[in-house]
């Protein structure tokens, strides 16, 4: 590969010699975005059933958080956990910060997709299960999520591939994922293009590989839809 050069454009060795260094951040770039959608997809479900909840203390709440958080960039909430709260005296770790924020941000949305998910299906089946004695918790896991699980996953894997890219944004925060370990080998050997195609060509496979599980997901679900 020695001298190989697309024009100038991509420097085939020097993206071979630095790959290496940069793959060392994939496990911060996957270990941040799995942890912010794990945190976003528990605290997005209650959040779902919050906003459509009949008590007022609960669903107001519910709807200022999901409009914050999605009416907010996620880089100023990423300053303000990791520059902002030691001012309160609370500091956080630069990996600690960014999973937190992309898990608190990510939340608001996946609340809105499970709330739609869940009021996809119909009453009747609530219905049907009040009229068995089966208890409102017993149902949710065990007859209404399952459903709902089908017909959300699209719009979820959305979610975890748009936080996987994401996650470059933890850069700025001194995170060492593949995206900040790719502007230092820029800033020593000043080629961004081959660096950044590099990096881009990094995160491409992962996404496909997301699509796949996504397929797999949707066939092992779609028993529970009629």
């Amino acid at each position: 590969m020695n001298g190989l050069d697309f024009g100038g454009v991509f420097d085939v060795q020097l993206a071979w010699e630095s790959l290496p260094f940069i793959l060392r951040g994939l496990p911060a770039t996957i270990g941040i975005a799995m942890a912010g959608m794990a945190l976003g997809m528990v605290l997005g479900l209650f959040l779902a059933l919050a906003h459509s909840s009949r008590h007022i203390v609960l669903r107001w709440p519910a709807r200022l958080y999901i409009s914050f958080m999605r009416g907010t960039p996620i880089l100023v909430f990423l300053f303000i956990l990791y520059f902002g709260l030691p001012y309160l005296g609370i500091e956080l770790g630069a990996i600690m910060a960014a999973s937190l924020g992309f898990g608190l941000n990510s939340a608001a949305y996946i609340a809105e997709i499970d709330r739609s998910s869940l009021n996809s299906i119909d009453d009747g089946q609530w219905e049907a299960a009040t009229s068995l004695n089966i208890g409102y918790w017993k149902t949710l896991w065990f007859i209404i999520l399952p459903q709902a699980a089908r017909i959300a996953i699209p719009p979820l894997t959305n979610v975890f591939m748009d936080l996987m890219k994401a996650t470059s944004l933890a850069a700025v925060i001194t995170v060492p994922e593949l995206f900040q370990r790719t502007q230092i080998v820029v800033g020593r050997e000043f080629d961004a293009m081959t660096l950044y195609i590099v990096v881009a060509l990094i995160y491409w496979p992962i996404c496909v590989l997301i699509s796949f599980v996504q397929d797999r997901l949707e066939a092992k679900y779609s028993k529970f839809v009629s």
